[in-house]
């Protein structure tokens, strides 16, 4: 495990992730990218690459289509056919192209919430409306109410857009909870937008990730669903996706709203992609290990206020009780810098990234303790918002 015990100084990198406290004794928290160099596999492929000394408009490989549809098919069990495979810079293009392609006029978008940020901005950059739908706190569990789905939806509702594994949650939605939102969308006669970029990333043993597509036929014919290796393997700017989209009509439109929106991929994204999807050499798996000890030390140190995760390497903290008008400000003037979780449509709430060395760790959860043990308490927890969480406040216990 020494290879992600490594502190690798980021600073001086032009890192969004450290340069949004530069200049201040702040450790960063927040955004999606791990600090683990990726695995050396990897990099060699780069560097093959970049050897050639000529880096062009270069179009899909078919090296990289064969092995992502081996990898689907060793992984998920789901054999994808070629023909549904667009690829794409990136997830959140995928997310944006997929609601272009299905919107009409007067049309709304279903997102159940809290859900990762760029989610809430989809509906509104395609024309169409929002309507939130909050999911529930069941307990150690987060969990998509198909009731309030169903009640939250309206006549104009078009698109149901999930993540899975959920971020900010951390939930693994299991295949009965899956069969159940794809039902509902068959009656409500809804598309699916499903990302599912951190799907190698699981950290609960018992958990298994299902493609909703890959549930039955019918639900792929109205299913998008995105893929990427940028999260597992730690290369976010290398924007690489797929959209795996079966229904033909539904693939020709998302091609469309592409046009003259989206740019090339380029070279190394491709190289990096094809690498990460061809990969058996056990580099993940001792990530995973090594993230698993990590989330036991958030476990310990955070306690009821954050639920287990199950995927991801993202925390969803409740801070609740505490009487804070800004939580992320809060917790930065004690060092530590985390995703505010209003972003998320998750007010009260914070995410914390806990994809790093344990050194790193261990000092961001000590100043988080103090950030926690220096705030004010509120005598009782108001009611929430709809769509900032569960209708219910858990119990929250000090953090140590």
């Amino acid at each position: 495990m020494l290879e992600f015990d490594q502190l690798i100084d980021r600073r001086g990198t032009f890192s969004a992730k450290w340069d949004k406290y530069q200049g201040r004794e702040v450790l960063p928290f927040w955004v999606a990218d791990m600090d683990f160099a990726a695995p050396q596999f990897l990099l060699d492929a780069l560097a093959a690459r970049v050897n050639h000394g000529v880096l062009g408009y270069t179009r899909t490989p078919e090296p990289l289509v064969g092995a992502f549809c081996e990898w689907m098919r060793r992984n998920h069990d789901w054999r994808v056919a070629e023909e549904w495979l667009v690829w794409i810079p990136g997830v959140v293009p995928g997310l944006n192209l997929t609601a272009l392609a299905v919107a009409e006029a007067n049309g709304s978008i279903l997102i159940p919430t809290p859900i990762y940020y760029p989610f809430l901005s989809v509906p509104a950059n395609a024309g169409q409306h929002l309507i939130k739908a909050p999911m529930q706190r069941d307990g150690r569990r987060w969990v998509m109410d198909v009731d309030a789905l169903q009640a939250t939806a309206d006549r104009q509702t078009r698109l149901l857009m999930i993540a899975n594994p959920q971020n900010p949650t951390g939930r693994v939605f299991s295949k009965v909870e899956l069969e159940a939102l794809a039902n509902f969308a068959e009656r409500r006669n809804l598309w699916i937008c499903s990302d599912e970029i951190h799907c190698g990333i699981l950290l609960d043993r018992q958990a298994r990730h299902t493609p909703i597509a890959s549930l039955d036929p019918g639900i792929a014919e109205r299913t998008v669903s995105l893929y990427a290796t940028t999260k597992a393997y730690n290369v976010p700017g290398l924007s690489c996706a797929v959209a795996i989209i079966p229904n033909a009509d539904l693939r020709r439109r998302f091609q469309q709203a592409s046009r003259g929106l989206t740019p090339f991929i380029g070279p190394l994204a491709y190289a990096a992609s094809t690498a990460a999807f061809n990969d058996q050499s056990g580099w993940l798996d001792r990530l995973l290990d090594y993230l698993r000890g990590n989330h036991q030390a958030m476990l310990a140190a955070i306690g009821e206020r954050m639920t287990p995760v199950e995927g991801t390497y993202l925390a969803w903290i409740d801070v609740r009780d505490l009487d804070l008008q800004n939580p992320a400000a809060h917790f930065e003037a004690h060092g530590v810098g985390l995703s505010d979780g209003a972003a998320f449509a998750g007010r009260g709430f914070l995410r914390f990234n806990f994809g790093c060395p344990k050194a790193l760790l261990k000092e961001g959860l000590a100043r988080f303790a103090k950030g926690v043990e220096a705030a004010p308490r509120l005598a009782h927890i108001a009611p929430e918002d709809p769509g900032q969480g569960s209708s219910k406040p858990p119990q929250v216990a000090a953090v140590p």
